[in-house]
């Protein structure tokens, strides 16, 4: 079953890497997250995310982002969102940047059941605010995420998440601004915590060369 689904999805989701036709500057990553979700009950979930990458061959803090968000749960396999996202992005040579984001956000269950082979998605809407800077930047996320078991309860991931903007800014580009990919696997860690190791690849479209990030990408998710 794993073969037969999970490889075939890997393959589609590389060929669907937006590489252009010149040449792209490259970078290496890391990237940790943490992750942890709340039952509030009835229907009521918390989620929290933070995270740390180091850009520049991974020598230094590059970015922070710090992503709180409010769901109710419409059903057993779909719910909506909403949130408020703080990034901080210290790039070599351009000044530092602070950035908010309000979005809203549906996530939904595709295929399966949770235990065999299963494809979810996550659509969301981000509102893009520059301190400094003019304008609101409306972007587009459409995420599709496919799992698979793979040996005991350890599982195999594959994603892909194309970023979209909607409008043009100072500081956004209108159509394809990024696209992720990312191929890892989920280990539980006692019944409430999860670590997932992966590669993620970030292509960039800039007006220059693009720009590729190579990404080792570890991410401990929690939930309560």
């Amino acid at each position: 079953m794993f073969r037969k689904n999970f490889i075939p999805a890997c393959v589609l989701a590389t060929a669907l890497l937006p590489w252009a036709a010149q040449a792209a500057d490259e970078d290496a990553n890391i990237w940790l997250a943490q992750t942890a979700n709340v039952d509030l009950g009835n229907g009521a979930v918390l989620s929290l995310e933070a995270q740390e990458r180091f850009t520049n061959d991974a020598s230094r803090l590059g970015q922070l982002l710090l992503r709180p968000a409010i769901g109710y749960k419409l059903n057993k396999t779909t719910t909506m969102s909403l949130g408020y996202a703080y990034v901080m992005t210290d790039p070599v040579g351009p000044a530092k940047t602070h950035e908010h984001r309000i979005f809203q956000q549906l996530s939904f269950r595709l295929l399966g059941d949770g235990k065999g082979v299963t494809l979810t998605g996550r659509t969301r809407l981000e509102q893009r605010f520059f301190e400094n800077q003019n304008g609101t930047g409306l972007r587009l996320r459409q995420q599709l995420r496919l799992t698979a078991p793979l040996s005991g309860k350890v599982r195999a991931i594959a994603w892909t998440e194309p970023f979209i903007g909607l409008n043009e800014t100072t500081f956004q580009r209108d159509g394809i601004g990024l696209w992720r990919n990312s191929a890892g696997i989920a280990i539980p860690v006692g019944k409430k915590f999860t670590l997932e190791p992966g590669y993620l690849n970030q292509y960039v479209v800039r007006n220059g060369a693009d720009r590729i990030d190579h990404t080792a990408n570890l991410t401990l998710s929690a939930n309560f």
